[in-house]
């Protein structure tokens, strides 16, 4: 997840500096759920790849998971595809790790109480990709699928160095005492209450990535300096931002690239809000392809190129 974290850190300040290729994602929508095709080219880097993930609420009804992917990595010198990978595990490493970096740089460093909403693969790489930046102490889980949020917490106590974990504590109380809240669902109504928000609460959003999608309330948008992946993505896609009509105040990108600060104050609520970028999945990719060079991982198969 370290690794992730800096991969993605590196995707966001190129992005941000004007340095990548992003088209808005494609959507194509079908009477059961959504395919998302997202294209991305990084220019400093040299990393090129297309994923196409697909979101069908109803899959686990047939023994599927909700969000399935691939990812298909190109030469950029040459525009011949290089490599064929799982999306679905990519996609959790690099929105984790979004989160994560966003963490590292607004969250307040001795932050160490986090409350999580949704116990899906979102929700397990979010927590890994924070406990990587901060100790964490305590963790809440919540979801409206009590076995979810308990099959999570013993996972999680099994991890090294494990927090203490609850499950589904009263909201309102948890929300109150918490340092990081992060949302992970795919819900269309804000999940708690902005007012209860402490000073120096850092929310990272990550599950609404449709105009009608919100988990973060008005109060919440009201209270909180907003940092965003794409002002153009986010302003086109984010129900949270949409719905609330946002003021952003930075891209996570500039304030890698030291245009805008991180974390301006102890008491400073930020609000970090997500829907992906192509740029991720461009630089996890690559990262990935080396790996599996370095130890000689994957099947080699001959396109005739």
């Amino acid at each position: 997840m370290a690794e992730a974290i800096e991969a993605v850190r590196r995707a966001f300040g190129q992005f941000s500096a004007g340095k990548a290729v992003v088209p808005l994602r494609s959507r194509i929508e079908t009477e059961k759920g959504v395919t998302l095709l997202m294209p991305g080219y990084l220019r400093e880097t040299q990393e090129m790849a297309l994923k196409a993930v697909s979101v069908f609420e109803g899959n686990p009804t047939h023994g599927l998971p909700t969000v399935t992917a691939v990812v298909l990595v190109f030469d950029p010198a040459t525009g011949v595809p290089i490599a064929l990978m799982d999306g679905t595990s990519l996609t959790a490493i690099r929105t984790g790790a979004a989160g994560g970096l966003a963490a590292d740089l607004l969250a307040r460093s001795d932050a160490k109480r986090v409350v999580l909403f949704g116990a899906g693969v979102q929700g397990r790489s979010q927590l890994k990709a924070v406990m990587t930046v901060r100790k964490i102490e305590e963790i809440a889980i919540i979801d409206v699928r009590e076995g979810a949020a308990g099959k999570l917490a013993d996972e999680v106590r099994t991890w090294p160095g494990a927090p203490e974990v609850r499950v589904l504590p009263p909201v309102d109380k948890a929300v109150r005492q918490a340092d990081i809240i992060i949302t992970a669902t795919t819900s269309e109504s804000p999940l708690f209450n902005g007012e209860a928000l402490k000073p120096g609460t850092h929310v990272t959003a990550i599950g609404a990535f449709t105009p009608e999608m919100q988990e973060v309330d008005q109060a919440t948008v009201d209270r909180a300096r907003v940092v965003v992946d794409s002002r153009e993505a986010c302003l086109a896609e984010a129900g949270d931002l949409i719905k609330t009509r946002a003021r952003i105040d930075a891209e996570i990108g500039e304030i890698v690239n030291g245009q805008a600060p991180p974390r301006q104050n102890p008491e400073e609520i930020t609000l970090f809000k997500t829907v992906g970028l192509a740029v991720q999945d461009a630089a996890a990719a690559a990262a990935i392809l080396r790996r599996a060079e370095e130890r000689n991982l994957g099947t080699t198969i001959d396109l005739g190129v």
